[in-house]
């Protein structure tokens, strides 16, 4: 386990230091979250209360914020022919996984970071009340989406038509997650008592436990492919 888990450690630090020399993927998700809080704002009737429909808003930038992120996320080892390297190095299938999961996490989570507070300036969105609701809600949900995309952009990478085939393969997959995590940020926007999402939360985390054992199975017979 201690093997397995210094493996995954050590693939997520090489990810967040090289994420962290360039910005790349950190710097264009911000750029798109925020150029569509901009559309949102111009769009949106004057006579629609922002807080009504802020959790589709604010879930729609995550999602497609982070599979733009994702896209990235074997590009480095796709373009230098490094993964096979990875392959063949004594890294544990799963660590390899695991290791990838937690650097688009906290690229994706760091991008989360600037999404709310720039909601939050745009409709004026006062997250005080449910902050505590919200985090769990989005960290749930961002766990279950980084899972899932995690292991298909492993499979997109090995194909010509890449960035193109992840938002096809992955969105329909992805879409209990997300009703269940902008569900239960819509009732928190409005002023919704925690316990009122106790049941969301539940389901999220039952996504999440399944979406990362049955990725970390099969991400070895992915990459192998």
């Amino acid at each position: 386990m201690s093997g397995f888990l210094s493996g995954a450690w050590a693939v997520a630090r090489k990810d967040l230091l090289l994420e962290t020399r360039s910005r790349e993927r950190f710097v264009s998700m911000a750029t798109f979250a925020m150029l569509v809080a901009v559309v949102f704002s111009f769009s949106l009737d004057p006579s629609v209360r922002a807080r009504s429909i802020a959790g589709a808003m604010l879930w729609v930038t995550i999602l497609f914020a982070g599979t733009l992120g994702l896209g990235r996320s074997f590009a480095l080892e796709r373009d230098s022919e490094a993964l096979t390297g990875i392959l063949v190095s004594p890294i544990p299938r799963g660590a390899l996984f695991l290791g990838k999961f937690l650097a688009n996490l906290a690229v994706v989570l760091a991008v989360e970071a600037v999404i709310f507070p720039v909601y939050g300036l745009f409709f004026g969105l006062n997250y005080g009340a449910g902050a505590l609701g919200l985090l769990l809600v989005v960290l749930l949900g961002t766990i279950g989406f980084m899972a899932l995309g995690t292991l298909f952009s492993a499979m997109a990478a090995h194909t010509r038509m890449g960035d193109s085939l992840l938002p096809v393969l992955l969105l329909p997959l992805l879409i209990p997650v997300v009703i269940f995590a902008a569900s239960a940020t819509q009732r928190l926007l409005i002023g919704r008592p925690l316990g009122e999402v106790q049941g969301s939360l539940r389901m999220l985390l039952a996504f999440d436990l399944v979406f990362l054992f049955v990725c970390t199975a099969s991400f070895g017979a992915v990459v192998e492919e």
